[in-house]
């Protein structure tokens, strides 16, 4: 370990209870208002955003303190996942390529198609999200 100071996963471990709550009740919306159902729709992608962001950082966090305190200044995301995957932090890096572009879908354009799309991703996302913070507990 290159760095003494522990990694605070808590706000992880926030985000990925918030969008799986947020998941739970879109499921189970089916005969709401549309205007409810996109509301909640809204919240998911709201969710998958903060919880993407927050488990990409505590992954560069993680790969600072163990790996290397600079090699990942000025990385691509891309890069980061690989590198995330040869640490086995994640088991795949396809997934979080197509998060990371639904990520900047979401931020920079908002229809709903896109909104649809985001929130099927973000189910996807929870799986492999509390994947990667099973593997970040169990190596904490």
């Amino acid at each position: 370990m290159m760095d003494d100071a522990p990694l605070d996963i808590k706000a992880l471990r926030d985000a990925v209870a918030a969008l799986g709550r947020a998941l739970r009740v879109y499921e189970h919306a089916d005969n709401l208002d549309a205007d409810v159902f996109e509301t909640l729709r809204a919240g998911v992608i709201q969710s998958f955003e903060v919880a993407y962001e927050v488990a990409w950082k505590m992954m560069k966090r993680w790969l600072e303190i163990n790996v290397s305190p600079t090699l990942f200044e000025g990385t691509t995301k891309k890069e980061l996942f690989r590198h995330a995957a040869e640490n086995h932090l994640i088991a795949d890096t396809v997934p979080w390529f197509d998060f990371h572009r639904s990520r900047n879908i979401t931020e920079h354009t908002y229809n709903l198609t896109n909104a649809k799309i985001a929130a099927e991703l973000a189910r996807k996302f929870f799986l492999e999200v509390t994947d990667f913070l099973t593997r970040l507990e169990r190596r904490l």
